[in-house]
């Protein structure tokens, strides 16, 4: 399969041929600019295009580290998947196979979507190539009824597609503040682990919280991540906001804490993004957490 890679004009930190082609990337950003079944805001569709553009402006030092990531190892960005007229599964599969191919060359795949759908990708993808992973979702809404607004592939749902080929104990979910009664008792029946934000943001577990979640992960961890788990000062450019979310620093944190207490953070996606026009500061602040995750999950 070939792909084209976008160029310094267009790709994830601007950066040159010399350090973002595919051939010479261990790292690749794979844009899945899919929107089909968002429920309320809309826009998800050019979030990947707006963490593109904002990375242009994002430092490629990260002074935590001591290092510059992308030119170490190579950062490319292939051109955004065509997704236009694909909905649903065709839309799912058209991503899967790339982030598969990818994974089969051994690149670290970074997946910019797009609503929460389109995650079931990457994630079935990742669990091919890494059967015995964990999957960490990081979001306010649990995803998990079984069907909404008359369909089983709305963004509402992604996590209850999930369950149908993924074990449930695997699944640890954080941050979540918004479900369903029918959910709530999926929940306390599955074998899955739930951490709500009233609990992490209410001091109920104190600091021990972190510890309880990585206890729930199993060594090869992928990570989810709907940008709605943060608090909506800190991003209100989504489609369904939910105060009491987590803070920025905290799921820094929590992903710090994974990537050295054992485990290995061997994928990830960032989705729900819908960018307001003019309004620059939720832009910027995903594209650093794209490249901060980064520098985590392959920490020397």
């Amino acid at each position: 399969m070939e792909y084209t890679v976008l160029g310094p004009d267009r790709n994830f930190l601007a950066l040159e041929p010399e350090h973002s082609s595919l051939e010479r990337s261990r790292i690749v950003v794979v844009p899945a600019p899919y929107e089909y079944r968002t429920s309320f805001g809309k826009g998800t569709k050019q979030g990947p295009e707006a963490i593109l553009a904002a990375s242009a402006h994002v430092e490629t030092y990260d002074e935590e580290f001591d290092r510059e990531l992308c030119y170490e190892v190579g950062l490319a960005t292939l051109e955004p998947i065509f997704l236009d007229g694909l909905q649903d599964e065709a839309a799912i599969q058209a991503v899967e196979s790339v982030v598969q191919s990818l994974l089969q060359q051994g690149k670290f795949v970074v997946t910019l979507g797009g609503e929460h759908t389109i995650a079931l990708a990457p994630i079935r993808a990742h669990f091919q190539a890494f059967p015995q992973m964990s999957l960490l979702q990081l979001d306010a809404h649990a995803d998990l009824r079984p069907i909404y607004d008359g369909s089983p592939y709305s963004h509402a749902c992604v996590m209850a597609r999930v369950l149908e080929f993924f074990p449930q104990e695997r699944l640890v979910q954080v941050g979540v503040r918004a479900l369903s009664r029918e959910e709530m008792e999926f929940i306390n029946q599955a074998k899955s682990c739930t951490f709500f934000a009233e609990a992490v943001r209410g001091s109920y577990f104190g600091e021990r919280w972190y510890n309880m979640v990585l206890e729930k992960l199993g060594p090869e961890v992928y990570i989810t991540l709907d940008v709605d788990v943060l608090d909506p000062s800190q991003m209100p450019a989504t489609g369904t906001p939910e105060p009491n979310g987590l803070w920025y620093q905290e799921v820094i944190r929590l992903l710090r804490r994974i990537q050295r207490g054992g485990h290995r953070i061997i994928g990830f996606d960032i989705v729900e993004f819908a960018p307001i026009p003019g309004f620059h500061f939720p832009d910027i602040t995903l594209a650093r957490l794209v490249y901060k995750i980064l520098n985590i999950a392959l920490e020397t």
